[in-house]
């Protein structure tokens, strides 16, 4: 088993808590990971990416080849649109539908919409309607990992044991709104029925 993960962003949206949910489940399920550093300004606002390849093998590299990606999940859409040279044919792209608007000359939403209606292998969703319609405004990072998780190659309770891993010093009221938010991304792509 391998999984070769592209994470893209930009600074502030939750991308290193995906990573760290991720690289926590893939511990627990007895994988080997390496992450590449994040790339871009971390900064609130700026680009960001990082590469997370997880394997039942040890991983001599943390960069991912060119078309070799597995799956990339992005906070962002125009941002993921970026690493689509690396993204495997049969590949996919999970993001966020919401663009952040970062730069003065931000492409129009049709536009960069018209792009992904190119691609066969997409769950797009507003991961930020969700989480505040869940009352957890604050997880819509997570609900975005739960709408990849289907893509990932760790079972599902394991992403849940990440959650209560790297999110339990913060107290049980945020676990479970990042429980939550996981299985509700999950359920997002379950109904698109694109696994059957």
């Amino acid at each position: 088993m391998k999984t070769d993960i592209i994470l893209a962003g930009v600074g502030g949206q939750g991308i290193l808590s995906i990573a760290a949910v991720i690289g926590e489940a893939a511990l627990q399920d007895g994988l080997y990971m390496k992450q590449s550093e994040v790339h871009g300004m971390s900064q609130r606002g700026g680009d960001v990416q990082s590469n997370l390849r997880i394997s039942d093998q040890p991983v001599a590299s943390d960069l991912i080849p060119t078309g070799a990606a597995d799956v990339i999940i992005s906070l962002e859409p125009m941002e993921a649109l970026r690493y689509l040279p690396w993204l495997k044919r049969e590949g996919w792209i999970v993001t966020n539908s919401n663009p952040f608007e970062n730069i003065p000359n931000y492409p129009e939403m049709d536009k960069i919409m018209a792009e992904y209606d190119k691609l066969p292998h997409k769950v797009i969703i507003d991961v930020e309607r969700i989480a505040k319609d869940l009352g957890v405004p604050r997880s819509s990072n997570v609900v975005l990992l739960g709408a990849a998780s289907p893509f990932l190659g760790i079972s599902f309770d394991k992403l849940q044991n990440g959650i209560r891993s790297i999110f339990g010093r913060k107290g049980e009221e945020i676990v479970e709104a990042n429980l939550k938010a996981l299985e509700a991304g999950k359920q997002f792509t379950d109904k698109m029925e694109i696994l059957s």
